[in-house]
């Protein structure tokens, strides 16, 4: 199996998937292949926090053209995956010099299984655009070509629990591998100054209580599949024998009326309300807020996903913002370990404080940074010499190697194709318990 992700995070899916009990883990790009039964396919598809979608490959070979991918797909007995009334889509991904159109990829391999059924039944199957009974994935790299069944359908990364937006809400996996990296558990309070919709703060909660992040989906494409055992997938989903008390709380804060209003409505949904508060306030007004007032303990892990300046009419408004930023951390949260994501690195330097980590990362199509920031009382040098293993993290030449690879992949991004489900349109960007009868599936009470 090949649970997909996010650039950047794939260290962070393997050990996730080392915790599930996966054998023959190994990292790829944007990926990692791993082998286990099917209750650990319906495992990694409820409990992973970091993989887009997990696929099951069925079919793998070297091509040199998209015809020869047509005779390829059509040798599949495809009597074991679907019937002639199941409506099917196809994903294609190219990273490839011989093959130019992965469009035209994805028409072959339609046309190859469509011919295959006519020889038998003399029907051909249809393509469903939305909702499909069967959704394949076609990933070619190079001249090499596989060919998975995903078990995932909708990706992973939507929850279930959104029910309100705001203006570029940050990706759920991305917010999860972000507090993965940090290593948060849950041993401490966390906050979130600059929360909009609340991810970073539910995805906080999810992890603090060990709550499966699928557990709030309608569906999973595996449901639809001739091998579906309902009977095993219902002991999977209803066993929360692993989830655990949470015994500090959640803060979150915005400057904006509607963003917090829509955090207590996606809070709400994800039935974390006992645990997240969150209150409307300015990052610049929080070092005047009274001693008194409800905040988190000194030890807190504070994690922020400001504006980039993309949307902000003015470079200077979102410098002046880092400036405050930088100003309410150092006045509010002494003793606490503070994380920022950003794609402005002149607006992180404005800050006034120096990174002890950095670590880049994708969110959607920019390229970005996620640095880490001791925020502590007196000198560095102080500091630094009391805390010697914060110095040089081990993994600061990696993630310096893996900023010139990205600098080399972005001259040679993948073709991108959304099957038939876009119409010939280009593929969108990433985004920037069950009842014994399955179907809705109530969400879990609060």
């Amino acid at each position: 199996m090949v649970a997909k992700t996010f650039k950047g995070l794939e260290d962070v899916l393997a050990e996730e998937l080392v915790r599930l009990g996966a054998n023959n883990i190994q990292k790829e790009r944007r990926a990692v292949s791993f082998t286990g039964d099917l209750a650990l396919m319906y495992r990694a598809n409820l409990y992973l926090r970091t993989a887009s979608r997990v696929l099951v490959p069925i079919l793998s070979f070297k091509a040199e053209d998209a015809d020869a991918v047509y005779e390829q797909v059509k040798q599949v007995d495809w009597s074991q995956y679907m019937t002639l009334q199941t409506g099917f889509a196809i994903d294609a991904t190219v990273y490839s010099e011989e093959f130019r159109h992965s469009k035209y990829v994805t028409y072959r391999v339609k046309d190859a299984i469509a011919d295959w059924w006519t020889e038998r039944e003399g029907k051909r199957p249809n393509v469903r655009v939305t909702d499909p009974d069967l959704l394949l994935n076609v990933h070619i790299a190079g001249k090499q070509v596989t060919l998975s069944l995903d078990s995932s359908g909708e990706s992973l990364h939507k929850r279930g629990y959104r029910v309100a937006n705001t203006e570029a809400p940050i990706n759920e996996a991305l917010a999860a591998g972000m507090l993965l990296m940090a290593g948060w558990k849950g041993q401490c309070d966390f906050y979130d100054p600059m929360c909009g919709s609340g991810t970073l703060l539910i995805e906080a909660a999810l992890i603090a209580q060990n709550i499966a992040p699928g557990i709030f989906r309608k569906a999973f494409a595996f449901e639809k599949w001739n091998n579906f055992d309902a009977e095993l997938w219902e002991e999977v989903y209803n066993d929360d024998s692993q989830e655990r008390p949470f015994e500090h709380k959640i803060y979150g804060s915005d400057a904006g009326f509607y963003a917090v209003q829509a955090a207590l409505k996606n809070i709400k949904s994800a039935g974390q309300n006992k645990v997240i508060e969150v209150r409307q306030v300015r990052i610049q007004d929080l070092h005047d807020l009274p001693l008194n007032a409800d905040m988190p303990a000194p030890k807190a892990l504070v994690m922020m996903n400001p504006p980039y300046g993309e949307r902000l009419s003015q470079d200077k408004d979102v410098l002046r913002l880092y400036q405050d930023i930088g100003s309410a951390l150092k006045h509010q949260f002494t003793g606490a370990t503070a994380w920022i994501i950003s794609s402005n690195e002149e607006a992180m330097k404005c800050l006034g404080l120096k990174p002890s980590e950095k670590i880049h990362l994708m969110n959607g199509e920019l390229d970005c940074l996620f640095n880490k920031y001791e925020l502590f009382a007196g000198e560095r040098k102080q500091f630094v010499k009391d805390h010697p293993t914060e110095k040089k993290p081990e993994r600061k030449v990696e993630k310096k190697q893996q900023k010139n690879e990205w600098k080399t992949e972005k001259k040679n991004r993948p073709n991108k194709s959304d099957g038939f489900r876009s119409a010939g349109k280009p593929a969108k960007k990433p985004a920037k318990g069950v009842t014994k009868k399955w179907a809705p599936r109530p969400q879990r009470p609060a």
